[in-house]
């Protein structure tokens, strides 16, 4: 039997956002008692909650949110577990240690799967600003050794998989120049307790979009 996890961010007033102007807002505009049904509108930014980054989002004439390939938001996933301090550094020998390798010259077969990051920072939700403003981050050489060994998508458990003194972002502009899609405020990633899984991110199909919040679920046997 199949089980599913919830991966997920709950969309709500006064969640952590990376652009403090752009917080979800929800308002009423039907009723049920005078227009025969409730209906409301939603004002948010695309790069909400647990969202997916378009190539678009860093790259003129990169691919946008509807197109990316439905094997790409429905793949195999390798759970990473990097353990880092706020504001630390991920590097290439982090990500071989968390698959299990001590030796940095071995190859490791990831590709064609989605890799999923955990830093232990889904832990500082709640603390608001520090979790937008303090996480850790991926190196560039991290970033160009995923690409490197053919990784399709990366998931993580951060607001922004950069470092945060990085300005330039990096990590965006490598992973995705190279098509490499990235789900950002991952959670509930202890819960998922195998190395491998199926990983499901499916962003609504907004044309044009440089992302979208999707529902992000891992399928265990």
């Amino acid at each position: 039997m199949v089980k599913a996890i919830d991966l997920t961010r709950t969309i709500e007033d006064g969640m952590p956002v990376f652009e403090k102007r752009m917080r979800p807002i929800l308002i009423p505009w039907a009723r049920l008692d005078l227009h025969g049904y409730d209906l409301e509108l939603i004002f948010m930014s695309t790069h909400t909650g647990t969202h997916m980054d378009a190539p678009s989002h860093f790259i003129r004439e990169g691919m946008s949110i509807d197109a990316i390939p439905l094997d790409v938001l429905v793949s195999d996933a390798v759970l990473v577990e990097v353990r880092k301090e706020e504001r630390g550094y991920i590097y290439r020998e982090d990500l071989l240690r968390g698959l299990g390798h001590i030796n940095i010259d071995i190859d490791i077969d990831i590709e064609g799967k989605c890799v999923i990051i955990s830093t232990g920072w889904e832990e500082k939700w709640e603390d608001g600003e520090n979790y937008i403003s303090s996480n850790p981050g991926l190196s560039r050489d991290a970033a160009e050794y995923l690409v490197e060994k053919g990784v399709i998508a990366i998931g993580v458990d951060t607001a922004n998989i950069d470092h945060p003194d990085d300005k330039e972002f990096t990590v965006h502009r490598i992973l995705l120049s190279n098509n490499v899609p990235i789900v950002e405020n991952l959670c509930n990633l202890k819960a998922i307790g195998s190395r491998e899984f199926r990983f499901i991110a499916l962003p609504l199909k907004i044309k044009g979009s440089t992302g979208s919040p999707v529902r992000a679920l891992a399928l265990i046997d």
